[in-house]
Order: structure tokens, then C-alpha cells, then sequence
């Protein structure tokens, strides 16, 4: 795999880190108005991960148009920047949230969080813990205590890695908090003894580097778990149910062709994470799931609570804006 990967290395981590170097450290003035068509215009927090695919489909396929929408895309470096804006209604909806952050925000009484779609749910290799190609760990329970990088604390990467070694009954390592584009260089540098890196920056850090895999970070307990999705507050959904409801159509029909087509994943991510369309061809996308499941939110959250993220259980039904 790590050959295979390899193939395109010497620009791929550099490209990332370029586009990085492009994403606003937090989101300006935004929120619903009218665009010159009459389209009601929403502003939507994003990442340049895998996991906001369908956003960029919907709006480049004219899925939003259908729906009377026009759809500004704001990038962050993490969705958690995103919060205060979207409190202040400056953006409407956030996506690629990982659901852990703001089911956290949710309980905290910080955010009255509405999911209005799924955005994706972990598959094998979307994400993965690496190491240096000449280091001396060599199976999971060698992470017992080492430090990890992550890009928020306490997220779904902890949560999911947690669950798989908790499994194997190896101990837990130490995370460090480092964002997704200098994950890379932290582990050139021997600041981290490994990375728990996403899609398309795990694959561009085994790239650049002949980092290898550890450990497949969509294996096991963390397989097809909910991962993140598109989420905004009660009140925009109060005050916006048409706008609401075409924007999680569009984003399910665009979960729906990820699906059929990931070729269409694949044609689409370069243009907005900055990598090349050979090295795209390369990457382990996630699971776009065109509904939202109760269900598995609920494994989530029982997740959560045995991992003490939650002190208690929430149900994820009424927080669905189906």
C-alpha cells in the first residue's frame, strides 16, 4: 500500500500544506440573504477533507440551484472555529463537524445542535495512525503511552483509535493536539512518535515522507461509525424550514452519487483540496451515507459515554432536522 501511495510524493505534502496556507483561521461576516437571483444564500463552514465531498458536489453539480440556494463554501481549519460564528449567525451551517465536538456542545448547553445530513462514516484506511518509516514501534500496543497527534482533542479520531485498541486490550497513548497540515512536519521532526492523519493527508504524509501504517484507523469498532455531518442550530432551522429542507436534499442526492460514482469524489477533490487528480485516483474515501441513521449516531454516542465524553446519554432522533 505504502508503494502504491508513494508514487506521487515529492509534490503532495507540500500542496497540501500550500492550500493551508490559503484557509481563513476563522469565518467572517455571513449568514442567510438573497442573492441577485432571488436564490436564499447560505454560508457553510468547511474543511478540505474527503468528508465534505457532497458539499462541493452539490454546489458544482447545481444541486443547491435546484433547490433555491446559493451556497458560499467558507474554509476553516477545524470545524470548532466555525462555533462562534455560527452562533452569531455569521455562517448557517457547519460542515464536516465532527459529531463528537458538538454533541460535547450540545450536552454543555453551548449549542442547540441540529444535524440536518450526515456527512460521512468511517471506512478502512480513511484514516490511519503512521509512524516514521525506521520506527521502532510495531504494533498497536506499542502505542501504549506514546504521543499521538490529533487535530482536536477529544474527537472522533481519539474516540475511534481508543475504541479499536480498547479491543485489542493495548493500552492508550498520549494525544497531542496538531492541525492536520503540520502533522507532517511534526512527525519528520520527532515531535509526535505518530500521527493520526485523515484522508487526503494521510495519504499525502506517507507520501512525502515513507511514513508507514501502524494501525488502520477505520478498522474494527471504528468501522463504519458516524464520523461527521452538516450541522446548524434550532433556530436557523425554525426560522429557514424551505431552506433547511433543499439543503439536506442536496446533500443527500450528492451522498447518493458519491456512492454510485466515487469516481465523481475523486474528479471533484482537487478542486478544493489542492491535490492533483493522479493523487486523488490514490486516496481511501469515507462512506457517504444519502440518509441519516439513528441508529448509528446512537453506537456513537454509547462510544462517547463509555469514553467519558458524555456524562449522559442523549437521544440523536430529535436532533435530526428531517
Amino acid at each position: 500500500m505504502s508503494s502504491r501511495r508513494s508514487r506521487s510524493g515529492t509534490t503532495r505534502l507540500a500542496a497540501l500544506v500550500a492550500a493551508a496556507a490559503l484557509i481563513l483561521a476563522g469565518c467572517g461576516s455571513g449568514g442567510t440573504s438573497r442573492s441577485g437571483d432571488g436564490r436564499q444564500r447560505l454560508t457553510v463552514a468547511a474543511l478540505p477533507l474527503t468528508d465534505s465531498a457532497a458539499l462541493y458536489l452539490a454546489r458544482d453539480r447545481g444541486l443547491f440551484a435546484e433547490e433555491g440556494l446559493d451556497v458560499r463554501i467558507q474554509p476553516v481549519q477545524q470545524s470548532i472555529q466555525a462555533l462562534p460564528a455560527l452562533l452569531k449567525g455569521q455562517v448557517d451551517v457547519i460542515a464536516s463537524a465532527n459529531y463528537v465536538t458538538y454533541l460535547q456542545a450540545y450536552e454543555k448547553g453551548t449549542l442547540d445542535l441540529r444535524i440536518l445530513a450526515e456527512g460521512v462514516r468511517i471506512a478502512p484506511h480513511m484514516m490511519d495512525v503512521l509512524v516514521p518509516k525506521d520506527s521502532g514501534l510495531s504494533s498497536p500496543r506499542d502505542l501504549a503511552g506514546r504521543k499521538v497527534a490529533v487535530a482536536v482533542l477529544n474527537n472522533i479520531q481519539s474516540l475511534a483509535l481508543n475504541a479499536i485498541l480498547d479491543a485489542q486490550g493495548a493500552g492508550r497513548p498520549v494525544y497531542r493536539q496538531i492541525l492536520f497540515p503540520q502533522m507532517g512536519p511534526a512527525l519528520e521532526k520527532g515531535q509526535v512518535d505518530a500521527v493520526h492523519a485523515v484522508e487526503p493527508f494521510d495519504s499525502a504524509i506517507q507520501g512525502e515522507l515513507g511514513a508507514r501504517v501502524l494501525l488502520d484507523g477505520g478498522s474494527g469498532p471504528a468501522r463504519g461509525l458516524p464520523a461527521s455531518g452538516y450541522v446548524t442550530t434550532r433556530d436557523f432551522v425554525r426560522k429557514n424550514p424551505k431552506a433547511a429542507a433543499g439543503f439536506r436534499r442536496a446533500i443527500e442526492a450528492a451522498s447518493q452519487l458519491a456512492t454510485d460514482d466515487p469516481g465523481a469524489v475523486r474528479t471533484e477533490l482537487p478542486r478544493y483540496t489542492k491535490v492533483t487528480a493522479d493523487q486523488a485516483t490514490s486516496l481511501h474515501l469515507p462512506v457517504y451515507p444519502a440518509t441519516a441513521d439513528p441508529s448509528g449516531l446512537r453506537r456513537l454516542i454509547h462510544l462517547m459515554r463509555q469514553q467519558g465524553l458524555l456524562t449522559k446519554d442523549v437521544d440523536p432522533a430529535p436532533l435530526l432536522a428531517t
